[in-house]
C-alpha cells in the first residue's frame, strides 16, 4: 500500500542487555552451559561479553536483532533501514556482521540516511532523501552559509515525501519524520 508506514511494524526500543561496561569475557574463556558456539557465534561473542554474563545472552540479544531485521523486510525494507538509522534497533551494525551478513545492505544504506534530529558540516551529503513513516507533524529545514534558509517544509498528511539537500547545505534539522533514505546513487 502507498504511503504505508508500516504502522505497527516499528518494534519499540530496547536495549540489548549485552551494553554492559567493564571487563570483558576472554574469547578463550568464552564457552555455552551445554553445547558449542560455531565459529560465527564466537566470532561475534568476541569482546562483547561482560565478565560473570552468559554468553548465551548476549548470543541471543545478537540473534533477536537479526530476527527484528528479517521481520521488518518482510513488512516494510525501509522502516527496517529507519530502525538501523535512527537506532531503534541498537547494535545492528555487530549483529549483522557477526550473526547475519544477508542484511548487509540495510545497514549498508542506513549510514547513508538521516534521523530525526540536526545534521551538520560534514555530516551532510548533497542528494535526494525520502522520508520514511512521518507524522501527520513532519518538517524539516535547510540552512547554507550564515544560517540562512535554503528550504523549510511541513508535511500534514503523513504521507513519504522528497527533499533535495543541496550543496549549498550547512544544516539539516527533521522533526516528526523519521528517517530520510537516500534516493538513487549515492556515489
Amino acid at each position: 500500500a502507498e504511503g504505508d508506514g508500516g504502522d505497527g511494524a516499528k518494534p519499540g526500543a530496547q536495549g540489548p542487555a549485552a551494553r554492559a561496561e567493564g571487563p570483558k569475557t576472554p574469547s578463550d574463556a568464552i564457552t555455552p552451559a551445554t553445547g558449542t558456539f560455531t565459529k560465527q557465534q564466537k566470532k561475534y561473542l568476541e569482546d562483547r561479553v561482560p565478565e560473570g554474563m552468559d554468553p548465551a545472552a548476549v548470543l541471543q540479544t545478537g540473534q533477536e536483532t537479526c530476527d527484528r531485521l528479517r521481520y521488518l523486510v518482510k513488512a516494510d525494507r525501509d522502516t527496517a533501514v529507519g530502525a538501523v538509522a535512527t537506532e531503534e534497533i541498537p547494535d545492528a551494525a555487530a549483529a549483522v556482521t557477526g550473526l547475519c551478513p544477508q542484511h548487509q545492505d540495510l545497514v549498508d544504506e542506513a549510514a547513508y540516511a538521516y534521523p530525526d534530529g540536526t545534521h551538520t558540516g560534514k555530516a551532510l551529503r548533497p542528494g535526494d532523501y525520502r522520508s520514511v513513516s512521518p507524522t501527520p507533524n513532519c518538517s524539516w529545514e535547510i540552512t547554507g552559509a550564515g544560517g540562512k534558509q535554503v528550504s523549510a517544509d511541513t508535511s500534514t498528511t503523513g504521507k513519504s515525501r522528497t527533499i533535495t539537500i543541496p550543496k549549498s547545505a550547512r544544516t539539516f534539522t527533521s522533526t516528526g519524520c523519521y528517517a530520510w533514505l537516500p534516493e538513487g546513487d549515492r556515489g
